[in-house]
């Protein structure tokens, strides 16, 4: 299971005593119940894969940096690296947008420390 095995194949026998070709290597009903609960707790200790922040990470969220304007720009003037800056606190565009939105133009004027979204940008 924590190697991802979605189905596993095992010999069931009531009593291992009654004999058969394949009793020896057979799992009586207990042993069957164990192999059962162990395969569960493996399984669910893998986990899930979840993207983006957690609830218990929302309330950090502000604490992470983002994209501001660092200086003033005028309607129609291009986004450079002397007018945006990543500083804190997290309520701008994520830092991985800073080279994506190099070179793009402002709608409209926008004053220096306004965290930078895409919504002002043509």
């Amino acid at each position: 299971m924590a190697l991802g095995a979605a189905v596993i194949e095992k010999h069931f026998t009531l009593n291992r005593n009654d004999g058969g070709v394949d009793s020896a290597f057979s799992l009586e009903p207990a042993e069957f119940a164990a192999l059962t609960a162990e395969t569960e707790r493996a399984w669910r200790s893998l986990g899930s894969v979840t993207y983006g922040p957690t609830k218990a990470e929302q309330s950090s969220l502000k604490f992470r940096r983002s994209i501001y304007v660092s200086e003033n720009i005028r309607a129609g003037e291009k986004l450079t690296s002397a007018n945006i800056r990543i500083v804190r606190p997290g309520f701008g565009l994520e830092p991985k947008y800073f080279d994506d939105v190099l070179g793009m133009t402002v709608k409209h004027d926008v004053e220096k420390g306004t965290p930078l979204s895409f919504d002002l940008l043509k």
